[in-house]
């Protein structure tokens, strides 16, 4: 069999014409030629139900580029017609296998990108003197692989996919935004979770409270976190294990101040600087810059101590917010390894500092307009309790795509999930089959409205309802209400 020639914007089979969607052999795929890309393996390898062509390829865009990509394509009637590219999470560093498998094995093609870089998702020391691979950490290996993935589903199946979907959460849910901001035509579809579309403005929040942490007295240890929970559950769940309405809430710290003489069961002033600052986010100018943590979930295994506090004072710096903020203040913003992003400024200057980045990393245009014209539906998630990156957050963006949308409600839906941590965990139930409910809302024109959340171990639920709204009790079940705003 000759080789298959590949071009952007046009396909050539040299060779015996092909058959209307006759397969290509998975084996003959590392034969495909694609711009500026070489495939370096092409296997079936068995997923549940069958069996897949699994690709691995590299995309050199730029001559400081290395972009590692992953597509597996379901082979014979195990393919459902449809592509969906997962995101990726962390600083990145590696090629999301399981997340495409998970979705090859749901009848969908798939594919994800280690972003450009290896590492292990905390490190950014191949950052530094490489411009060219931060933008395609940003957003230029998403649009490598969306691209390459097309390319090979269509020489693989004979036929492109009908819809294409995006699926991501943390990092991930910043690139599912970035491609309905930069590529609007790319997706049908899009699922963004606990969208860290604010990127470099929440790097700037979390050193704001790492450095209020490191303050003489300021660490909040395992009992001071348990303190702060029981507190918080006591003043807003209403004897149950999460809180439902955050904009409710309205819990304060200082409660919990000592008093003379009294050592245990109490927070020092230091203490609660520490708590006010982790909740009410970075202050620059009398104003918030960006929001903080919400209450109810700092002592929960994955909650304050996996990403802002470490388990013990000595531990700190192996929560995952010190780590990765610590490397992107380095090797992102001020390009020193030796640099210490505990003694920043953490007022206007950083602001300005980081300002050059946000091009490439931030994406928080929201302008969706092309998007919505070309059809696409978006859902955005964020679990009320994440403690990596700030729920409000994602409730800004709403607000603006609401704000410059006539009809937002028409392709655009958020939903907060109370008692969720960062993507999943935590004590309020939280999966949902986002890609299902996007698939029939794109395909069937079935625009959700209260979706249910579940929990596979104690199998509990709770209804979720399109942000502003809150599920209150009604009756013997729940109904979906508006929120108050705090």
């Amino acid at each position: 069999m000759k080789a298959l020639l590949f071009a952007a914007g046009a396909v050539l089979a040299l060779g015996a014409p092909a058959l209307a969607h006759a397969e290509t052999a998975c084996a003959d795929m590392a034969r495909v030629a694609l711009p500026h890309a070489e495939i370096n393996s092409a296997k079936a390898v068995a997923i549940k139900g069958g069996q897949a062509c699994d690709i691995h390829l590299h995309s050199h865009p730029t001559s400081d580029s290395d972009i590692g990509i992953e597509v597996m394509i379901p082979q014979g009637a195990a393919w459902n017609g449809k592509y969906v590219q997962v995101g990726n999470g962390g600083l990145a560093g590696q090629i999301p296998t399981a997340q495409i498998k998970l979705r090859a094995e749901e009848g969908y093609a798939a594919a994800g990108t280690d972003d450009g870089h290896t590492g292990n998702g905390r490190t950014a020391v191949w950052a530094l003197g490489h411009p060219e691979k931060i933008a395609d950490f940003g957003w230029r290996s998403l649009k490598e692989t969306t691209d390459a993935a097309k390319l090979l589903i269509k020489a693989q199946k004979d036929a492109a996919p009908k819809r294409a979907y995006f699926v991501g959460c943390s990092a991930g849910g910043r690139e599912a935004l970035m491609e309905a901001q930069r590529f609007p035509k790319d997706f049908d579809g899009i699922v963004a979770g606990a969208t860290a579309n604010y990127n470099t403005l929440g790097y700037a929040g979390r050193a704001y409270m790492q450095q209020t942490l490191a303050r003489p007295g300021g660490y909040l240890g395992t009992a001071q976190l348990q303190l702060l929970q029981d507190a918080a559950l006591k003043k807003c769940a209403g004897g149950e294990s999460y809180i439902r309405d955050q904009m409710a809430c309205h819990f304060d710290p200082a409660a919990l101040k000592c008093k003379p003489g009294q050592t245990e069961g109490c927070l020092t002033a230091p203490q609660i600087a520490s708590a006010k600052a982790i909740y009410g986010g970075r202050v620059v100018g009398g104003k918030v810059a960006y929001p903080g943590y919400e209450p109810g979930a700092e002592a929960l295994r994955g909650g304050w101590q996996a990403w802002n506090t470490g388990t013990s004072q000595d531990k700190w710096t192996e929560s995952a917010g010190h780590a990765m903020g610590s490397q992107f203040m380095k090797y992102f913003v001020y390009k020193d390894p030796s640099f210490d992003w505990l003694k920043i400024d953490t007022g206007a200057k950083l602001d300005r500092d980081r300002a050059p980045l946000a091009k490439d990393l931030d994406a928080t245009n929201a302008n969706l307009t092309p998007f919505e014209r070309h059809g696409g539906k978006l859902i955005q998630y964020h679990g009320w309790n994440d403690p990596a990156i700030a729920p409000r957050g994602s409730i800004k963006y709403h607000d603006a795509v609401v704000a410059q949308t006539k009809d937002a409600a028409s392709f655009y839906r958020l939903y907060m999930i109370p008692g969720m941590l960062h993507c999943q965990g935590g004590n309020g139930p939280g999966t949902v089959d986002w890609l299902s409910i996007l698939d029939r809302w794109v395909e069937a024109g079935e625009a959700p409205k209260s979706v249910v959340a579940s929990d596979a171990k104690s199998g509990a639920t709770q209804t979720l309802c399109p942000y502003p709204g809150v599920a209150r009790k009604s009756g013997d079940g729940w109904a979906c209400s508006v929120g108050r705003k705090g």
